[in-house]
């Protein structure tokens, strides 16, 4: 791995390692939306939309779908790309697969500590918002399994991420349901006790 790519990953996971930007991409993934929009959608001021979007365009993790004339100027519409990586590197990977990248750094272990704390907090409020109907899915489980065994899982897993972001449509589009997906797999060593 290059300088280069270590830099933008690093980058890329300390610009999601807070709880509104993760809001923000999976806003951003299914609908292109100005500052103004995405603070209405998400109950926070303009100012502090613009500050952790602007954020997430340098980090890469956005790009500008677009301009729209407004009152007293032009307004950006952002979009979260989430393919873009996928694309540009070939692989089926996720931000997990970036830790083996970030090995030796001495900002990835905060960095991915960071990330994960952010993504776990998004879990409660999530759940405190879902429908009460019988389609709740939860699992938690740490196994014994074939190498074979997680492969498939990880297939399964990475089908359904995909397909949940390819059909993300903007909030509220008539015919949709609100959605959320949290996964994190990874196998683990075989020390409990380690990197403790």
């Amino acid at each position: 791995m290059s300088l280069e790519d270590r830099n933008r990953r690093v980058n890329s996971l300390r610009a999601t390692a807070h709880p509104l930007r993760l809001q923000m991409l999976s806003l951003l993934t299914g609908a292109e939306l100005s500052a103004a929009e995405v603070a209405r959608e998400l109950g926070t001021t303009q100012a502090n939309a613009s500050y952790h979007l602007r954020f997430l365009l340098d980090a890469g993790l956005l790009v500008i779908a677009g301009e729209e004339n407004v009152r007293g100027g032009r307004a950006k519409k952002y979009r979260h790309p989430w393919d873009a990586e996928l694309a540009a590197h070939d692989t089926h990977e996720t931000h997990s697969s970036d830790e083996a990248g970030l090995a030796g750094s001495a900002a990835s272990e905060a960095d991915l500590d960071a990330y994960v704390r952010a993504f776990a907090d998004m879990i409660p409020r999530r759940y405190r918002q879902r429908s009460l109907t019988p389609q709740t899915l939860l699992t938690d489980a740490e196994l014994w399994v074939t190498p074979q065994a997680w492969a498939e899982v990880r297939d399964l897993l990475m089908s359904a991420s995909r397909i949940v972001h390819e059909q993300a449509k903007p909030p509220r589009t008539q015919g949709t349901v609100r959605t959320n997906l949290s996964v994190a797999a990874f196998t683990m060593t075989t020390d409990p006790d380690s990197r403790r």
